[in-house]
């Protein structure tokens, strides 16, 4: 062969593998610019239900154990629902910006926000019946008279909650960061002690955790709302009442729902761990401890899903800009991030294995338990981390049907029938439950690592664009 030709052709490969690097590097760039004040956004959301768990469990453990078994029915049949339902935006708005299809965004918005007020009326009714369910599954009487009273109040949480998700994506896939950021942070900072007046000074207790709550999320709603009513920033993009937004709903709950089934699924698994806890003996213990594990896991995973939320917004601009290298790069670059957060967070808290606990409880007795599954714990959120990522990829492709299915196999044949063995068979109790969380997390984690793996990028930005010719017309230039 010419020598000329090789040294040519050796020459584009080191011209196509510093182009690589440059497009990594701003990707890593983009991605964790995105996702360092997500994380303060996810956070701060998130603690608005937690910091009220807190408040009300240093009031007494029977009131502990209440309202977190409350919180494991509002999250697996609400909130949980409404978030996956809302996860539709992050395919459809994330992929009409990338197209620079603006004038979607509102209308796709205000799709999500009908569809999801509608949904909230039959959950409504279920949490009016949240005693009789619960006692038909032969939980304590009385844990289960303080969870039926915590839903009751949640309900105008539910409807502030449908309202501020839909805005949340619709921010996020334009990066719109700091709006939430300051309207996130602001609102958690008046909740904190709005819920210790209701909850101690008024004496509303339960009540007042419950109705702090409902008045953040409309709060933090409006203030978003506000934002984008005003703001040049969203000049062409605004949420407005439209006809067009009823015409979208076809495709919108074709990503809806298996959005909703694919974060429904895996909540819905932690939480029926609380669940199988309360029929232990001693289960007031059991259901204490493994609520503790189950919010800190869960304020962790809010870290991971600011870097899902960033993989999924970079994911679908790129799919819809049809840039199907960024695409893929976006998605090695989320990988490490998560694996690098997941050690430094899960090594700070196996440090503080004796500490952690007093943020929930005042009694010995379980923060010396809470010590002992620690290690467990640690080992989920390295896995969490992992599959936080990769459900921002799954979400951003468009591909929530098989993260549903995913989840379906992971949680339900290997993660529960697993931790049922080890609690019960092998006598691990709470930790034997911890067991089974850690064997679905991984299953889910190296199923989606495989499927993402896999996914053929430039095969992904043709079928976006043919979709949206077929929806919307031709594209913008």
């Amino acid at each position: 062969m010419d020598p000329l030709l090789v040294n040519a052709k050796k020459e584009e490969e080191e011209e196509e593998e510093q182009e690589e690097k440059k497009i990594r590097w701003e990707k890593l760039k983009k991605v964790a610019l995105m996702a360092a004040p997500m994380v303060v956004v996810n956070i701060s959301q998130y603690l608005i239900q937690a910091t009220s768990t807190m408040i009300v469990g240093h009031k007494s453990e029977i009131s502990l154990a209440g309202i977190a078994l409350a919180s494991s029915i509002a999250n697996v049949t609400g909130f949980s629902l409404l978030f996956g339902l809302a996860g539709a935006l992050e395919t459809l708005c994330g992929q009409a910006f990338g197209a620079r299809q603006y004038e979607k965004l509102g209308s796709y918005t205000f799709t999500s926000i009908i569809s999801l007020l509608i949904i909230c009326f039959p959950i409504s009714l279920l949490w009016i019946f949240v005693k009789n369910i619960l006692l038909l599954f032969h939980q304590d009487p009385e844990i289960s008279e303080i969870a039926s009273v915590y839903c009751l109040w949640l309900i105008p949480a539910l409807f502030g909650y449908a309202v501020l998700q839909s805005f949340i994506r619709y921010f996020q896939t334009q990066s719109l960061i700091f709006p939430m950021l300051f309207s996130s942070f602001t609102v958690l900072c008046f909740h904190i002690p709005v819920c210790w007046v209701l909850v101690y000074t008024l004496g509303l207790g339960t009540k007042g955790a419950a109705l702090s709550i409902s008045i953040s999320y409309w709060l933090n709603a409006g203030f978003l709302w506000f934002f984008m009513r005003h703001s040049q920033l969203c000049k062409g993009k605004r949420v407005l009442i439209s006809m067009e937004a009823f015409a979208h709903m076809r495709i919108f709950f074709s990503l809806a729902i298996p959005s909703a089934m694919m974060i429904s699924l895996e909540w819905s698994a932690f939480e029926i761990m609380i669940l199988i806890s309360g029929v232990l003996p001693n289960s007031k213990l059991e259901t204490s401890v493994i609520t503790m594990c189950l919010v800190t896991s869960s304020v962790h995973y809010n870290f991971v899903a600011s870097i899902g939320a960033a993989t999924s917004t970079n994911v679908a601009n790129e799919i819809g800009a049809g840039n199907s290298v960024a695409a893929k790069l976006s998605t090695s670059v989320a990988m490490i991030i998560a694996v690098c957060e997941s050690l430094v967070t899960s090594s700070s808290l196996l440090f503080a294995s004796h500490v952690w606990g007093y943020a929930y409880s005042n009694e010995p007795e379980v923060i010396s338990y809470a010590a002992e599954i620690t290690p467990f714990l640690c080992m989920s959120m390295v896995m969490d981390s992992m599959s936080g990522a990769l459900n921002g990829v799954v979400r951003g492709s468009g591909k929530q049907n098989i993260g549903a299915y995913v989840n379906i196999a992971a949680f339900y044949i290997v993660g529960i029938p697993t931790g049922l063995l080890f609690c019960f068979v092998f006598d691990f109790k709470v930790k034997g439950l911890w067991i089974g969380i850690i064997s679905g997390c991984t299953t889910q984690t190296l199923t989606l690592l495989l499927i993402t793996t896999l996914i053929d990028w430039t095969s992904e930005v043709v079928k976006a664009r043919d979709k949206r010719r077929l929806m919307d017309g031709p594209i913008v230039a």
